[in-house]
């Protein structure tokens, strides 16, 4: 399981440069992505697709081929595999087959945005990707309204707006709120504060890249 860069390709550890460079096999969501990356990291090794569509029936698959000595690695398109990626049925499949299952740790966009966002870090929820509709994120805010823990969810460019406008409605103009945007990469942001005011701020810059949205605690005072 090794983790890549969620932007820098400076992130990627040397460990996981090396594994990579030597690995039977490189099983990863999409082979152009990562086909990419590997070329600017000068490394050539084969690709397998992995991903939400073909999950199911390549997990066992794979899980075979390592029983049978392979050694396989699992990137995802960015950061740590099985984190609101595919994965999990893999490592499932692998532990029943009590096959050892390595992970080469790295960048991680929710931890990253958390450790940087000022907002409590003693515990977390991480909800990964909501459901697109408004409906169910509303459902979502309002189940969690009184949480202890800060609330990360991973969301895209299309909908990064209306659910900050979905959390302000059910949580209030005053619940603080840190917005992450393209971490690690040329344009980072992190734009934190009462609701309304993320989403003020949020109007006035380009909303196209990658999103993480965390929530504070009620009663939290940035």
């Amino acid at each position: 399981m090794v983790a890549t860069p969620i932007g820098n390709l400076g992130d990627l550890t040397d460990r996981a440069r090396s594994l990579l460079s030597r690995v039977d096999l490189i099983a990863c969501e999409d082979t152009r992505t990562s086909g990419l990356l590997l070329n600017r990291l000068g490394i050539e090794r084969p690709l397998i697709a992995y991903h939400e569509h073909n999950e199911r029936e390549v997990a066992d698959r794979l899980a075979k081929d390592i029983s049978e000595g392979k050694s396989i690695a699992l990137i995802t398109d960015a950061g740590t595999p099985a984190l609101s990626d595919p994965g999990f049925r893999l490592v499932r499949a692998c532990r029943r087959l009590s096959l050892p299952v390595v992970p080469v740790p790295g960048p991680n966009a929710a931890v990253t945005a958390l450790s940087a966002s000022g907002l409590p870090t003693h515990g977390f929820l991480f909800a990964g990707f909501l459901a697109p509709k408004t409906s169910a994120r509303r459902t979502f805010f309002e189940k969690h309204r009184a949480d202890e823990y800060t609330i990360i969810l991973y969301e895209s460019c299309h909908r990064i707006a209306a659910s900050v406008a979905d959390a302000r409605a059910v949580l209030g103009d005053t619940r603080v709120l840190c917005v992450a945007k393209e971490i690690s990469k040329v344009h980072e942001t992190f734009v934190v504060g009462p609701a309304a005011q993320v989403e003020e701020r949020l109007a006035k810059i380009s909303l196209k890249g990658e999103f993480v949205l965390l929530i504070a605690p009620d009663e939290y005072v940035l």
